[in-house]
């Protein structure tokens, strides 16, 4: 499973929505999130039948984060037109890793054929806890 990573510790396992389907279906129908899931192309998010409220990072295509907003349950989020790209965790997730704009964000674990221009490790980096 890939990792989300920032400064070369691990903050999260990342699921990646890879395809419109999975975009779409996004965190619906589930009762939490372990980790967090990348949806990408992604300018604006929504919580519209979600169980839980969700922190959102929007990056740029380079993954630095350009906004963060917390979303309860049953909203839509404004388009981040500098955005690229939305990291969803649940609420709570950003403060605890200390994620904020202008961080920049690593994927690591994904093989070459799903990761487009993402940063690669075959090494596990450091676990943040």
């Amino acid at each position: 499973m890939p990792w989300l990573v920032r400064d070369g510790k691990v903050l999260a396992t990342l699921e990646v929505a890879g395809s419109l389907r999975a975009r779409t279906k996004g965190l619906l129908g589930r009762d939490g999130i372990e980790g967090a899931i990348l949806l990408q192309p992604a300018k604006s998010v929504h919580t519209l039948r979600m169980r839980f409220p969700i922190d959102v990072a929007f990056c740029d295509a380079d993954l630095r984060v350009v906004k963060t907003v917390t979303l309860a349950r049953n909203r839509v989020s404004l388009p981040v037109f500098k955005a690229a790209a939305a990291i969803e965790c649940e609420a709570g997730m950003l403060k605890r890793w200390g994620v904020c704009p202008g961080d920049r964000l690593e994927i690591r674990g994904l093989d070459d054929a799903d990761a487009g221009t993402h940063d690669h490790s075959d090494d596990a980096p450091e676990t943040s806890r």
